[in-house]
């Protein structure tokens, strides 16, 4: 692995941290106040802020992808090297896991007052939601991969008109706000079904944290083994939405130039 590559994968990581610390940290917090402290609104914003500021630290080194998705859309649609796709993810991934590590562990105790040291998954004491999504019990695995279809198909189309400087690209300055309004949006008209995890890493990372720290391996069996739904979903969303985009946009803007 090269030295650009490595600080651009070490770029991915930070990113990704700290956008599933603000995220995932918002949850525990209105959750675990029994909503005291916050609802969904500040989750929503939460985590719009979490990805401004994992786009910030990142952004000038590896683009700050911070979701595999993206990653995968780029190399199809944008020409990022298929080489970097896989360190990238790994990253992404590995990121979002330390994030989750570090919100338990900053709120350990107030977890131990909420449950009482007996990590559940769901029921009115379960905690496994504040750090990966679980479906509405009235959604099916096809339902959810449509959600999660939509939603990141959605994400690749804000992500690609923002970076479009022949489009109506913002200022470089304020490229992460308005990425970051692009998620409280998906979120605020999305979000219900099953939480918009709209990003693979946002979801397997703190998933296979909860895995291994106390909440088992129920946390992949739950729902039907919905678990595989915010990785298979997101992947294919972001490259339809990656094609709806340049079908509509950028293979058409010669014609529309020529009138």
């Amino acid at each position: 692995m090269s030295r650009d590559l490595i600080r651009e994968v070490a770029a991915e990581f930070l990113g990704t941290f700290v956008l599933i610390a603000f995220g995932v940290g918002v949850v525990a917090q209105v959750v675990l106040s029994h909503s005291a402290n916050g609802g969904y609104l500040s989750i929503n914003l939460g985590w719009g802020l979490g990805v401004m500021f994992g786009v910030l630290v990142a952004g000038g080194v590896s683009g700050a992808h911070l979701n595999p998705a993206v990653t995968v859309a780029l190399a199809v649609h944008r020409g990022l090297p298929w080489r970097k796709v896989a360190p990238y993810a790994l990253a992404q991934v590995a990121g979002a896991f330390a994030a989750a590590a570090l919100v338990f562990l900053t709120y350990r105790e107030a977890f131990a007052a909420f449950d009482g040291g007996l990590r559940q998954i769901a029921g009115d004491q379960g905690t496994a939601g504040i750090f990966a999504t679980y479906p509405q019990a009235f959604l099916s695995l096809s339902g959810g991969l449509v959600d999660q279809i939509v939603g990141t198909a959605l994400l690749v189309i804000g992500v690609f008109a923002i970076g479009d400087g022949k489009n109506m690209a913002p200022p470089g300055w304020t490229g992460p706000v308005f990425v970051a309004a692009l998620v409280v949006a998906i979120g605020v008209a999305f979000g219900f079904n099953a939480g918009y995890a709209i990003n693979p890493a946002r979801d397997f990372g703190p998933r296979l944290f909860t895995a291994l720290a106390g909440w088992g391996s129920g946390v992949f069996a739950a729902n039907g083994g919905w678990w595989w739904v915010p990785i298979a979903g997101p992947i294919i969303g972001a490259v339809l939405g990656g094609f709806v985009y340049d079908l509509c946009i950028t293979r058409l803007r010669g014609a529309g130039s020529a009138r």
